[in-house]
């Protein structure tokens, strides 16, 4: 019995090899602490840190300071909020004000 109207196309398969070496192998648990509003989280990453932080779960593990994360993003939030940890908008505001 054949099917009417359908046309099957299957191209022929390749066997994909990956390289080896590409990946870092030394992946360890990090705290991620968004230092706008104080969020954290615990993920894999091969990042160095010298500083530790105490988890919840009572074991420490090396933090990751973030400048923002999807927690404090204005996209990610859906709110118009200005995260400006280094002071620029003060800094322009100081050396181009007009003088009365």
């Amino acid at each position: 019995m054949e099917s009417k109207g359908v046309i099957h196309n299957f191209a022929p398969r390749k066997i994909i090899i990956m390289k080896q070496g590409l990946h870092p192998q030394n992946y360890r648990l990090v705290v991620f602490r968004d230092m706008s509003n104080g969020h954290s989280f615990l993920s894999r990453s091969t990042a160095n840190s010298r500083e530790t932080v105490k988890w919840e779960d009572g074991n420490e593990y090396p933090v990751i300071k973030l400048e923002i994360s999807n927690t404090s993003h204005p996209f990610y939030t859906g709110k118009n909020m200005l995260v400006d940890t280094a002071g620029r908008i003060d800094k322009f505001n100081k050396r181009y004000k007009k003088e009365k």
